[in-house]
């Protein structure tokens, strides 16, 4: 497979197969997990056929336009944890916005705040 030229993790794309160090395809790219503004390259999120899978930067060999190598094998790919962690503070729900208001209200006294539509 033509993995194409070696990019960095602010333009991997969404679908780009993802080959384990023994070169079978565990799964596609569903988002890379950094901190851009810091330049910070946390892992990547597959979706392979057991669900999303986290591998971690340390685990991630080498990233290309068209694939993504692994350090560990394809039974280590599938034991891989489901992805966890924090979700925006802001979302549509009702209840979060009440969440959100009132930490606005406490952070800067504001009681006024309302999401612009």
């Amino acid at each position: 497979m033509d993995e194409g030229l070696p990019i960095a993790y602010l333009v991997l794309d969404k679908g780009v197969a993802v080959l384990a160090s023994d070169g079978e395809q565990v799964g596609t790219v569903h988002h890379v997990v950094s901190a851009p503004e810091k330049d910070i390259f946390h892992g990547i999120v597959i979706s392979s056929p057991g669900g999303l899978h986290f591998v971690g930067a340390a685990d991630v060999q080498s990233l290309h336009e068209f694939g993504v190598d692994l350090r560990i094998d394809s039974a280590a790919a599938a034991a891989l944890p489901s992805p966890h962690g924090g979700a925006p503070m802001f979302t549509e729900n009702p209840a979060t916005q009440q969440t959100w208001r009132h930490w606005v209200h406490h952070l800067t006294g504001r009681n006024d705040w309302n999401k612009e539509t």
